[in-house]
């Protein structure tokens, strides 16, 4: 473990530095706004306007999408409960957390995978909004460590699960 010793000192400083600045808390509310983005609800509603909008395509667009998550979110919950790494605002008191997290532990982040899983699925299939998806997926990554809730590799970690199931998933359907 000690190999990962470095990365946990640089993930705790990191989040120091995010949560002790002066400008915590208005930057917490505009990252309360980003990161409720990624909760859920809008990756089901840009599925179905997709279908309901662009017929075929996005009916295997929406089917991709469904196959991306079935594999994300196995791995995600496995991954959670291997590792079991604890929160930030666990490790000190030192440390806020702006909102309760949807579970216990913080690797990996799941906003942030299904966030990039998203956006890497939208720049497949509509690359005019890749731009756009890439950074509103980052845009949530960001907004979870200055939350409090996940450490700098729980965001890169769970980017690289997210963008990884949708490479799988539009590879196994030929799109």
């Amino acid at each position: 473990m000690r190999t990962i010793e470095p990365i946990a000192k640089l993930d705790f400083a990191f989040s120091q530095l995010c949560l002790r600045h002066k400008f915590s808390l208005p930057v917490a509310r505009v990252s309360q706004a980003i990161s409720h983005t990624g909760d859920g609800h809008l990756y089901a509603l840009i599925g179905a306007l997709a279908w309901f909008v662009d017929g075929p395509l996005g009916l295997v667009f929406l089917m991709t999408g469904l196959l991306a998550f079935a594999i994300e979110l196995p791995i995600y919950w496995l991954a959670k409960n291997l590792f079991k790494r604890r929160r930030p605002q666990e490790l000190s008191e030192l440390l806020t957390s702006f909102i309760t997290p949807s579970d216990r532990y913080s690797l990996p982040s799941g906003h942030t995978s299904a966030a990039f899983l998203m956006a890497v699925l939208l720049g497949h299939f509509y690359s005019d909004t890749q731009i756009l998806a890439m950074s509103w997926a980052s845009a949530i990554a960001v907004s979870r460590v200055l939350l409090g809730v996940h450490f700098l590799t729980d965001v890169v970690i769970g980017a690289l699960l997210g963008t990884s199931c949708a490479v799988v998933a539009i590879s196994v359907m030929g799109g």
